[in-house]
């Protein structure tokens, strides 16, 4: 039994090969493209504000979107026996797609002059009014509760099972997907930040479907082969952002991770192990909240390079609070918060190994 089981998470192999080789190639594709397009966004960490090409969330959508369809392609022409359903794959990609577009609308809104952005410095990209953003979100949705994914049966942590029944696909699951995509994309600004945690969370994810996969059953597959294909576009991506950055995720980046993420707990029947990975995230809503989300997530920079908090030691952003530790560089704090991502992973794995999710 244990055999099978391997020999069939051996079929996730082929699409994470291509997923990170189709990556690679189409972010250096954007790289370029998106600068001739003046599709541009200012990186304001630097001692000069840099203009870089914006939006590099398309590539990586395109790269989990194939990695996704080889899948199908594989299964629907009998290369092998499908474990998790096609439609629901297609379902998925479809919802990738609707999200990453509506992320490169805000993206692509960049003016000739630079406009005032939240917390109050200037920049060329102005986006979509804040109202618009969770609205528009929900279409990417709709395809996961066309097919009513996930059960609605929800193990909730420290409580139980917990059936939620209709409200599961036509109410929580919208939520969800607003919710996720919005708050991922609060938590951003320095190289390498928002796809590093993003990877340390997929990570997590392939962790708890491979360790205690057998408890899900086949949900557990159609998990795993998310977050490795997820795994693997942002582990292609990684070497484009980090410090210093040739591309900026942009918000196509962050809802379509947002919507991926959202995608993997619910097709995985992994609410609970989700929550407290994406905990980060929340904290962050909540410190934003504080000021009506008028906030500044990125550093004032000192002579030796390193960045002091915007707002002195008051605290709006987890960014703040890991500034408010010492002196540090951008990439120290990118480092920093990443670890703090892989703390709540490591919570969560020690939460379910000891049967309390």
């Amino acid at each position: 039994m244990l055999a099978m089981a391997y020999s069939t998470y051996l079929t996730l192999i082929v699409p994470a090969v291509i997923t990170f080789f189709v990556t690679v190639g189409s972010t250096k594709f954007v790289i370029d493209y998106l600068f001739g397009a003046g599709i541009v966004a200012e990186d304001h960490n630097k001692a000069r504000p840099v203009t870089l090409p914006s939006s590099g969330g398309l590539a990586v959508a395109f790269g989990i979107i194939v990695g996704a369809l080889t899948y199908a392609f594989g299964g629907s022409f009998d290369f092998f026996s499908p474990v998790l359903s096609i439609s629901n794959l297609l379902a998925v990609s479809l919802s990738i797609v609707l999200i990453a577009g509506i992320g490169f609308l805000d993206d692509i809104n960049v003016k000739a002059q630079r406009v005032r952005q939240t917390g109050g410095y200037l920049d060329r990209k102005q986006g979509l009014k804040k109202w618009q953003k969770p609205l528009l979100t929900l279409v990417g949705a709709l395809p996961l509760m066309a097919i009513n994914a996930g059960v609605s049966m929800v193990n909730v942590p420290f409580l139980g099972p917990v059936e939620f029944g209709l409200m599961y696909p036509l109410l929580i699951l919208p939520l969800a997907v607003i919710f996720v995509s919005n708050a991922f994309n609060l938590l951003g600004g320095f190289d390498g930040l928002q796809p590093g945690m993003a990877l340390v969370a997929s990570a997590g994810f392939m962790a708890y479907f491979f360790l205690f996969g057998s408890s899900v059953g086949v949900a557990a597959y159609t998990g795993a082969l998310l977050s490795v294909l997820l795994f693997a576009a942002l582990l292609a991506f990684m070497p484009f952002n980090k410090f210093p950055a040739k591309i900026i995720p942009g918000d196509s980046f962050t809802y379509a991770i947002g919507a991926i993420l959202v995608a993997i707990m619910v097709m995985g029947n992994a609410e609970s192990f989700g929550v407290i990975i994406f905990f980060p995230w929340i904290i962050e809503f909540f410190l934003h909240l504080r000021r009506r989300f008028d906030v500044r997530d990125l550093g004032i920079r000192q002579k030796d390079g390193t960045l002091k908090a915007p707002y002195g030691k008051k605290t709006y952003s987890l960014a703040h609070f890991v500034m408010n530790t010492g002196r540090l560089t951008e990439k120290e704090v990118t480092i920093r918060l990443c670890v703090i991502e892989l703390a709540f992973v490591v919570l969560a794995l020690f939460l379910k190994a000891n049967g309390l999710l």
